[in-house]
């Protein structure tokens, strides 16, 4: 199977602006990002999606690949383009985030090795939820699957819903509790992808603002790979100052 690592990348983040471009650590936030992917067996390539030409000129100087794309509502939809015009021979994509500088390529392994084994059009990622407050958070998605460990919906709310037991009441034991959280790290297949990005947006979807849910009403079935402990997202300034400190400290006990 030809896979791509693709990392859609825009310039403007409304909570921590051009982070991808920052560098306190002396590499961009993107740059960490393309190293983990380039570390991937997997990929044949791995290219940055960008409408930026900043990010593009950044990216090139530290000897990636960047494509220019439009303007897009969507990271899906700006990787659909850049596959539909530079890729016609790959078979899978696999969706990278630029903003988690320390994503295990092993967590991208699986997610590769899930999509080609189980036959889905697309597979994702979730993790147990070790805490009561990360279950009632609409920022933390959940996921609920099957008994084949593929999904049956993603979204903001608690679900399952706990009728008659209170949330925490699942968190005193330290056995595993029933909710997942979603990560954002998607693989899919080419074909799959480029309907997926020519369809419009579902009404669970629009509901929910969660965009894997238009595949789910569509009827395609998603993969999901269940990881021990997900890549930290820097969505915030004071998640980049907490990266940049976990950098410098690593780089100091390796010295």
């Amino acid at each position: 199977m030809n896979v791509i690592g693709m990392i859609p990348a825009r310039l403007q983040s409304t909570r921590l602006p051009r982070k991808l471009l920052l560098n306190a650590t002396g590499k961009p936030l993107v740059q960490y990002v393309w190293e983990t992917a380039c570390q991937c067996p997997e990929f044949s390539d791995v290219i940055v999606a960008t409408d930026s030409e900043e990010i593009a000129s950044v990216v090139r100087a530290f000897g990636g690949r960047a494509e220019m794309t439009g303007q897009h509502q969507s990271g899906t939809d700006r990787i659909a383009e850049v596959v539909r015009r530079c890729c016609p021979n790959a078979d899978a994509i696999v969706n990278l985030q630029g903003d988690e500088p320390e994503l295990d390529p092993a967590i991208v392994s699986a997610l590769v090795t899930e999509l080609k084994g189980s036959g889905c059009p697309m597979s994702t990622v979730a993790t147990p939820i070790t805490s009561p407050e990360v279950v009632r958070d609409p920022n933390c998605v959940k996921v609920v699957t099957d008994v084949r460990g593929r999904a049956l919906y993603f979204s903001r709310s608690p679900i399952p819903f706990s009728r008659d037991e209170p949330i925490e009441s699942y968190f005193r034991d330290g056995e595993p509790s029933p909710w997942l959280l979603h990560v954002g790290l998607y693989a899919y297949r080419r074909d799959f992808l480029l309907q997926l990005t020519t369809m419009p947006p579902s009404p669970l979807e629009q509901m929910e603002r969660l965009e894997q849910l238009r595949a789910l009403q569509a009827g395609a079935q998603i993969a999901l790979t269940v990881i021990d402990h997900p890549a930290v997202g820097i969505d915030t300034p004071q998640d980049y100052e907490a990266f940049v400190r976990r950098h410098l400290a690593t780089t100091r006990n390796a010295a």
